[in-house]
């Protein structure tokens, strides 16, 4: 059967859209991993299906591939690109939704000019919610890798993050501690590492290595997690801006106990039919 979808990216972190409220079919790991390869497939980061809901309350369901074919709970950049997909498709005419994903229901607004607002929920720094495994509760901690001690502050986005602190995130060495920290063994889920140069208390740069797709030119969830982890440390402001490899976001994080904030722009690249 040919399945319709929709190519997008939000800061150049790309998504394949379908719609399985309207069509049938679940796409397995191998499809998942043929589809994303760039020479031979569509190409994407991840590929994110809309479903209906289980939640009466809830507008949709969105679950999150990553290119590996692993599925991931949380996705910022892909709850925008999903909001203004629903509506570009005609499964909806609301522009304000609620949309469960496995890390927990969140909220996406329109705001126009292809600019997308999620609210991603309250972000928690319990160790056992990242998960990473400590003795005691603290802000950061020091990660034994090989020959030298790395310091992160972890943070649970519904799905898990650690913030590395770097002096200069172009010179940081994304790919070897990247990995290292992604596979260690106190991040017994793996995890998405996020390399946090701040620049002043209203603006960062970030570059982030996702599970399951390897640096990414944007990450949404790891966005907000920078965000928290230059709160929890005192180093923004409630607002500051965020620039990744594929452009800049607004974020929002009043502090313990209210929601992480992310606004951005969405662009929609093409629509397809591909065999299932």
């Amino acid at each position: 059967m040919k399945l319709r979808f929709a190519k997008m990216h939000g800061l150049g972190n790309d998504f394949m859209v379908v719609d399985l409220v309207t069509q049938r079919g679940m796409p397995k790991p191998e499809d998942v991993r043929t589809w994303s390869d760039r020479r031979t497939g569509v190409g994407f980061d991840q590929l994110l299906a809309a479903l209906p809901p289980g939640d009466p309350d809830a507008d949709f369901r969105m679950r999150i591939f990553n290119a590996d074919g692993s599925e991931a709970e949380q996705c910022g950049n892909g709850a925008r690109c999903f909001a203004r997909f629903v509506v570009d498709e005609g499964l909806t005419v609301k522009r304000d939704l609620l949309v469960e994903t496995e890390g927990g229901s969140i909220r996406t607004e329109l705001l126009g000019d292809d600019q997308v607002r999620v609210d991603m929920g309250v972000p928690s720094t319990d160790p056992a919610a990242v998960p990473f495994l400590a003795t005691e509760a603290a802000t950061s901690y020091l990660v034994d890798l090989g020959d030298d001690r790395i310091e992160v502050t972890p943070v649970s986005m519904g799905n898990p993050h650690a913030v590395v602190f770097v002096d200069n995130v172009s010179r940081a060495d994304i790919e070897g501690i990247g990995r290292a920290l992604q596979h260690h063994e106190r991040f017994p889920e793996q995890v998405n590492v996020g390399f946090l140069q701040v620049v002043d208390r209203r603006f960062g740069r970030l570059r982030v290595y996702e599970r399951g797709a390897g640096e990414t030119r944007a990450c949404g969830s790891g966005a907000c997690a920078a965000m928290v982890a230059g709160r929890l440390h005192d180093r923004f402001e409630p607002r500051a801006k965020m620039s990744l490899p594929g452009g800049k976001i607004r974020l929002e994080w009043q502090g313990r106990g209210s929601p992480a904030k992310l606004s951005g722009p969405t662009q929609s690249v093409y629509t397809g039919r591909i065999e299932l």
